[in-house]
């Protein structure tokens, strides 16, 4: 015969005991995982961070240098130099002026 062993409350104390400190346990361990994927995230989101700054510097440098370039091909001189080689374009001469009155 199967003696059934009653269960004193002491015992359901210590059951309960080791539940609490169990879940604890898992509670911290949870925890510790969720730390070190925090950090690696972070490290992560940091890199990519970084290498876009480094790009728009680089974009910016760049950005400069076009703008300058534009002004350059934008002078007045370089204009009236290609009007007169490509488009064969002079001033007019006193006697091709008109002189126009507006009213």
């Amino acid at each position: 015969m199967t003696r059934v062993r009653e269960l004193r409350p002491e015992d359901l104390r210590t059951r309960r005991l080791r539940r609490w400190v169990m879940g604890l346990g898992l509670a911290v361990v949870v925890s510790a995982v969720a730390v070190v994927y925090a950090q690696y995230a972070g490290g992560d989101r940091y890199a990519r961070l970084t290498e876009l700054e480094a790009r728009l510097d680089a974009l910016e440098v760049e950005w400069g240098q076009l703008q300058l370039e534009q002004g350059a091909w934008a002078t007045h001189s370089r204009i009236e130099r290609l009007a007169r080689e490509r488009l064969g374009m002079k001033e007019p001469e006193a006697a091709e002026v008109v002189m126009v009155r507006l009213p």
